[in-house]
């Protein structure tokens, strides 16, 4: 290996050596007053907060989903709303110039 090469190889192993000790050092730079938050920023809780659970499922609900009367009742009020709308934008439209 040549002289210039094992320089690099100093200087790049140098830089990850850098690299992982600031990143170590992150929670620490944060916390300090005058790097880390802000002045407007909400004071931190004492306690840190906990996960939340992965495997718990939601209970199940009391009430029963839509039936399917009142499904139809509701795609048959948005269809009609949704005809309403395009009448009074195709009404509202200024008409098309012919082409020159």
């Amino acid at each position: 290996m040549s002289v210039g090469g094992h320089k690099r190889m100093l200087v790049a192993g140098a830089l990850v050596a850098c690299a992982v000790a600031l990143a170590g050092c992150s929670t620490s730079i944060a916390d300090l007053p005058i790097v880390g938050t802000p002045a407007d920023a909400p004071p931190r809780p004492k306690e840190v907060g906990s996960y939340l659970p992965v495997n718990s499922l939601p209970p199940d609900r009391d009430e029963a989903a839509l039936d399917q009367a009142t499904r139809d009742k509701m795609k048959a009020e948005l269809a009609a709303a949704r005809a309403r709308q395009a009448e009074a934008a195709a009404a509202n439209a200024p008409p098309a110039s012919a082409p020159r």
